[in-house]
């Protein structure tokens, strides 16, 4: 069996792991990484779903909001994300009108409160999303840094804050402070991506969810990454090679060892076992680095990877021939310019979350759609873009994981499926079935992937795309910090192995933040 010794071994090549592998070569760190797939990247790469269809959709993670511009300038990536000027768009339940958020035209977007009877609420939305910026210019800077104490975090953000964003749940925050019914829910949709929560989520699961969706670089504003995010990652993987990290794929981890050896000169290793083309593999490190969720780590370690964590979302991919008619008669460019909200009022919301808890896929399904092509056509060869052809993400909440238990994944899958496009149509003029472009062998090109199917394709337990439920971007006051894995929040509770991924404090979503902070753990150890 072949064997290799190295500073740091990173298991998992996404784009945590990409990072911490890049910043640790720059330190001058011998780095392996293995990864699982043949393509590197994880979750946030970007493929050609569909057969004969020269179209490079960003298959699993979609959208950049949280990849601090520090990481990119420190490891001069070559990253580059759009903004979209629509920042959302919200139809009325009779599909008639809607809520357009004009991010560059004030006045229009006042005129489209005004027009669905919730002129009061403009104001109001202001007002809040100041708020909201507010705590990501004081709170996001410190995702870099060791972790802060909910004291110190208190105290960063004053009693304000703290108490309407941090004590109660934030749907009643949110209740609070807007009138309307459909405005409340499209605030409210940030809190629940991902996330299978109720509008008065006690244990505060929302409010973490919705803290991460509003925070990022200081503007909470979520871009497209231009050529797709397969070239975030892509770029990651070959800045990581250039500083001198060894990045292996087609690699499935089967082990990693207990701590062995250690005398005057060399700290004590692990050694991982790994599969690759068939033969055996092992390398030997001061440092492992798990950019896999903990069941996984679990299993890994030869324990058992028994766990409760389930995700809550539903992710249809498609191709249309062009974008479809509303029955509100908004410019289908404006309305999926940005992310169009469809049957999510503050009370549909909670109606779908109900039902959810009762085993029923919720109906209406509230699902939210990207439309990558607008903001960025390169994605799509240059025939599909002459031809007026645009993507289509769709990512339906409430759907928890327990809806596929005992169930067959393919019958759910299209049940889901069909959900979904029962929802889309709802609000429009047409039948977007009619609309799907088809493949090279004639078959519709819609992707759909339920939280099983992530956990098959990509590890994440129960589906869950945050690994686990997310947790504060801060420790309580009585937490450990003595170790740098406890102060930089990616301690296993294992000497020597550290999270690196979305398991880590502070993970979840496309950032590389889980990946700095271990980098900075190991580089602090040494």
């Amino acid at each position: 069996m072949d064997s290799q010794d190295v500073d740091v071994a990173i298991i998992g090549g996404g784009h945590n792991g990409l990072v911490a592998a890049a910043y640790l070569a720059k330190a001058g760190k011998s780095v392996v990484v293995l990864e699982q797939h043949d393509v590197l990247g994880g979750a946030a790469i970007s493929a050609q779903a569909f057969d004969g269809i020269d179209a490079k959709l960003s298959r699993y993670s979609y959208l950049v909001s949280l990849l601090p511009k520090r990481i990119i300038e420190d490891l001069g990536l070559d990253v580059e994300t759009a903004p979209r000027r629509y920042g959302s768009f919200t139809p009325t339940p009779d599909g008639k009108t809607g809520l357009l958020i004009d991010e560059i035209d004030a006045e229009a977007t006042a005129r489209s409160f005004e027009s669905i009877g919730a002129a009061s609420d403009f104001d109001a939305w202001n007002a809040f999303y100041a708020k909201t910026e507010t705590i990501a210019q004081r709170l996001f800077p410190t995702v870099l840094e060791p972790l802060k104490t909910e004291s110190e975090v208190q105290q960063l953000l004053g009693p304000e804050l703290w108490n309407e964003f941090f004590t109660r749940p934030i749907g009643e925050t949110i209740a609070d402070s807007f009138e309307s019914d459909l405005v409340r829910g499209a605030v409210m949709t940030d809190a629940l991506i991902g996330t299978f929560a109720s509008n008065h989520d006690a244990e505060l699961d929302a409010n973490k969810c919705f803290l991460y969706h509003v925070i990022g670089n200081e503007t909470g504003e979520w871009n497209i990454p231009v050529g797709g995010m397969g070239a975030v990652t892509g770029s990651m993987s070959a800045r990581a090679r250039e500083l001198g990290a060894d990045l292996k794929a087609g690699c499935e981890v089967l082990s990693i060892g207990d701590l062995q050896g250690g005398n005057a000169t060399d700290s004590p290793v692990r050694t991982i076992t790994f599969r690759q083309g068939g033969h055996a593999h092992s390398v030997s490190a001061r440092f492992v680095l798990a950019n896999v969720a903990r069941p996984v780590l679990e299993s890994l370690r030869g324990r058992s990877s028994a766990h409760t964590i389930e995700g809550a979302q539903v992710k249809v991919n498609m191709l249309l021939q062009r974008l479809p008619r509303l029955k509100s008669d908004t410019d289908p460019v404006a309305a999926f310019g940005g992310t169009f909200h469809i049957n999510e009022g503050f009370e549909q919301l909670q109606v779908a979350f109900e039902q959810a808890t009762r085993g029923e896929i919720p109906n209406p399904l509230p699902c939210e759609i990207y439309c990558h092509s607008i903001t960025d056509p390169t994605i799509l060869g240059e025939a599909l873009r002459e031809s007026g052809v645009q993507t289509l993400t769709v990512f339906a909440l409430q759907t928890p994981h327990s809806l596929l238990k005992d169930n067959d994944n393919a019958v759910m899958r299209q049940k889901l499926e069909d959900a979904v496009i029962e929802s889309i149509n709802s609000v429009l003029s047409e039948d977007i079935r009619d609309l799907v472009l088809l493949d090279a062998h004639g078959k519709p090109c819609i992707e759909t992937k339920t939280t099983l199917d992530l956990e098959h394709a990509l590890g994440l337990p129960g589906g869950n795309i945050f690994h686990a439920p997310l947790s504060w971007p801060f420790v309580s006051d009585d937490s450990p910090l003595s170790t740098p894995a406890e102060r930089w929040g990616v301690d296993t509770l294992e000497p020597g192995i550290l999270y690196c991924g979305s398991t880590a404090r502070r993970g979840g979503a496309v950032s590389g933040i889980g990946g700095h902070n271990a980098a900075m753990a190991v580089l602090e150890s040494d």
